[in-house]
């Protein structure tokens, strides 16, 4: 069965001389295949796992955000997105083929990203998290 999402709009400021940063959150009013709503509850679920610090799901009309410090919201979303960027990227200049999904590991921590059924999805990790461990939680999708 299908769920309908509600628009949401969203902006922080502050008010100091400075100009604040703006957090603008939209989401469009669209039908959510079951296979949408399944992929959600296993992520939610996959973020209580130990080691992981959070995800970002996104496709072509919303995105969901769930990290445990939402201070460094956009820096994970321009990581995210950085890295679907580059691997597209690369995939073109060293002809690859299609990418399937992408590991990048830090100092710190790691990012798993992979598209599934058109939906971009990035699970951030701590550096020392069983990264297998945690997919096979989300394999069932």
């Amino acid at each position: 069965m299908a769920r309908k999402k509600r628009g949401v709009q969203e902006a922080e400021t502050a008010a100091s001389d400075e100009p604040a940063p703006v957090a603008v959150a939209v989401a469009v009013a669209v039908d959510e295949p079951a296979s949408a709503q399944n992929l959600r509850a296993n992520l939610e679920e996959l973020n209580q796992c130990e080691g992981v610090i959070g995800y970002i799901l996104r496709n072509s009309t919303s995105a969901t955000i769930d990290l445990k410090d939402p201070a460094k919201l956009i820096d994970y979303a321009v990581l995210s997105s950085s890295a679907f960027d580059l691997s597209t990227e690369f995939s073109e200049l060293f002809d690859l083929g299609e990418v399937e999904n992408i590991l990048l590991e830090g100092k710190n921590a790691k990012v798993y990203s992979l598209i599934v059924s058109g939906n971009k999805i990035s699970i951030f990790m701590e550096k020392n998290a069983d990264c297998e461990k945690v997919l096979e939680r989300l394999h069932p999708v």
